[in-house]
């Protein structure tokens, strides 16, 4: 998968503000989407990142971009961390027990069907505009993300350290 091709699309059981149901890539056409996997449930670092995607939830929802979650787990796994450790997160987070999805964005780690961590912002065309992959032992920075959702919302060059309300080039 590369920065620049149509993103792949899916239809994944999901744990989404308190139920599970089926999600669609089709539920999100026309919306900018931040699509993050992490590795597993019931780790250490990940819910650190799913906390602060969920703290600047209405931050991303103010840009017109849905958050949506992924990782290997089932959404019967994602339910019971979520309840019990995790209740600010409403976004959606897909059950990739398949690994069909993590293996379209190459970050699936074959050898024990664990996501690398992979942040992924697609247009509402359904391209893919922004790509970061990092090994299983170092978060993410959302507000990171969020400028760069931002960024590239302008449509316009963004300089090295470019920040929202600053001039493109």
């Amino acid at each position: 998968m590369k920065v620049g091709e149509k993103a792949p699309q899916f239809n994944l059981e999901a744990y989404s503000n308190g139920e599970i149901k089926k999600v669609s890539s089709n539920d999100f056409e026309g919306k900018w989407q931040v699509l993050f996997f992490y590795p597993r449930d019931f780790t250490f670092v990940c819910p650190t990142e799913l906390k602060s995607l969920a703290t600047h939830h209405t931050d991303f929802e103010k840009e017109g971009a849905q958050i949506i979650g992924v990782s290997t787990d089932s959404a019967h796994s994602h339910k019971a961390w979520f309840e019990k450790d995790l209740p600010e997160v409403k976004y959606p987070v897909l059950a990739d027990t398949g690994h069909h999805l993590a293996q379209e964005y190459e970050i699936l780690i074959e050898s024990d069907g664990t996501a690398l961590r992979g942040a992924f912002i697609i247009d509402p065309k359904g391209i893919l505009q922004y790509a970061v992959v990092s090994n299983l032992n170092v978060g993410r920075s959302v507000s990171e993300l969020l400028r760069v959702l931002k960024a590239l919302k302008t449509g316009g060059l963004c300089p090295v350290e470019w920040k929202p309300g600053e001039k493109t080039l």
